[in-house]
């Protein structure tokens, strides 16, 4: 798995930009309307979850035994952007329950893959950290789904933000793994 990670590092380091991109629009327009927002987040998940689903491909055309992992996590990304894009409409705290479900999951699996890279690239840590960060920003917003509209858009913007600098620090580790020549 991790030999076809690092040779499409660049799917990281796009999922990694599009999460601050987003970072900074959610905390550059606080006073946005819910519809907003919301189009924004399901642009997002969807985003991420199309390039998660690409690695997954790339992985299983490489007979890769973990690609499933990351098609799951694309699949469940593509699912909750499309669900959210279907009715703009939706209230702000269904919403806010999408996005702590989904950045529980997510973090869970990214847990779990960073489990799987350990074993084969020494020292790997920043998946564990995007994981642990995603499952902790999901027990937030569960447990202060009535905090400030504009409370939780700049923690989802700071969430965002980091979560995206750690996916770019993944994804510049991952390109060195492949630099060293390593056998795909």
């Amino acid at each position: 798995m991790v030999d076809v990670l690092a040779k499409n590092w660049w799917i990281i380091l796009i999922r990694g930009i599009a999460a601050i991109v987003f970072g900074i629009l959610a905390l550059a327009f606080p006073h946005m309307t819910g519809i907003v927002l919301v189009i924004l987040f399901g642009a997002y998940a969807l985003v991420d979850g199309i390039f998660a689903v690409v690695a997954a491909i790339i992985g299983a055309t490489r007979h890769d035994q973990r690609w499933w992992v990351l098609l799951l996590e694309g699949l469940f990304g593509m699912v909750i952007g499309l669900v959210v894009w279907t009715d703009p409409l939706i209230s702000a705290l269904v919403l806010l329950y999408f996005i702590a479900f989904w950045s529980i999951v997510t973090g869970l699996l990214e847990i779990f893959a960073a489990i799987q890279l350990r074993d084969m690239v020494k020292n790997e840590f920043w998946l564990i950290l995007a994981g642990i960060l995603s499952i902790l920003f999901g027990i937030w917003i569960l447990h202060n789904p009535f905090a400030g509209a504009l409370a939780v858009l700049w923690v989802i913007g700071a969430y965002a933000i980091l979560f995206g600098v750690l996916f770019i620090g993944l994804s510049l580790r991952l390109r060195s793994h492949a630099r060293r020549g390593l056998p795909a």
